[in-house]
């Protein structure tokens, strides 16, 4: 899509950052000549890059968002000119995490430690987050998209490399859910001093940087073994549950059966 959202039920445009697609990306084949100019055309269909707030409009946005901002979360203005506030952002992974084995992470509900160092060990295991768990961060003007990943990543003592994971903003449009990932130098806190504190309006969410196809090659081999053992513990369960309908089932055919005996017609 020309806008760069893509539905709720659409296929994610984006892919992985695995070191293939990343440090083997395609050079475009003709670089035009230092000494070349554009023409005039396509200079003036030239974006122009958006002028750079000043500490007076600033100061004008934070004092609106505050007057909206009913839970006490509002925003505070620095004497540099940078400000601090808090966004939600929800969790919507639909694949297990790697955390150090024999290190338990806390509920997404309560108050997160940072991880210990001596408690990372090679060994590691997998689990599923809570979906649409929402984490609550206190961040900065100056907090990008990647170091904001980086945080939750850490929050939830995840091992995983933070490029398989993406922001997302989310929008409401037409009746629509409509998704936009963020670049990784964007930052949260300007986009939601501009929206406003209504997250129907706005609100980040943390997804699988994928396109719909999984690259396995950017997993490690404990990480792939864990997913293993994840697949044939779910395929167990779908089985169970398919004897036990069917077992059901049986025993209603068999009553009806035998209900049905000696009646005529």
């Amino acid at each position: 899509m020309s806008s760069g959202y893509s539905s709720l039920d659409d296929d994610l445009e984006e892919c992985f950052f695995t070191a293939k697609s990343t440090f083997f990306r395609n050079l475009p084949s003709k670089v035009p000549s230092k000494n070349v100019c554009k023409p005039l055309e396509e200079e003036e269909e030239e974006e122009v890059k958006p002028r750079a707030p000043t500490l007076q409009e600033i100061k004008q946005k934070i004092d609106s968002y505050n007057a909206k901002e009913k839970n006490c979360l509002g925003m505070k203005l620095g004497d540099d000119g940078t400000y601090t506030g808090f966004i939600k952002v929800h969790l919507k992974l639909r694949r297990p995490v790697t955390v150090p084995a024999g290190v338990r992470p806390q509920s997404v509900y309560d108050a997160l430690k940072e991880v210990n160092p001596a408690d990372i060990t090679d060994k590691r295991t997998s689990f599923y987050l809570p979906l649409d768990a929402i984490k609550q961060l206190h961040i900065s003007s100056t907090t990008t998209v990647s170091e904001v990943i980086q945080g939750l990543l850490k929050k939830f003592m995840v091992v995983d490399n933070p490029q398989k994971f993406a922001l997302f903003k989310q929008i409401r449009k037409d009746g629509q859910v409509l998704f936009q990932k963020l670049s990784i130098a964007d930052c949260p806190l300007y986009l939601r001093l501009l929206a406003g504190p209504d997250t129907d309006v706005l609100s980040f969410v943390l997804k699988e940087n994928e396109t719909g196809e999984v690259e396995w090659d950017a997993f490690s081999i404990p990480e792939l073994q864990n997913f293993l053992i994840i697949l044939d513990k779910e395929e167990n369960e779908k089985i169970q549950q398919v004897h036990k309908k069917y077992s059901k089932f049986r025993q209603k055919l068999q009553k009806s059966l035998k209900d049905a005996q000696g009646q005529p017609g």
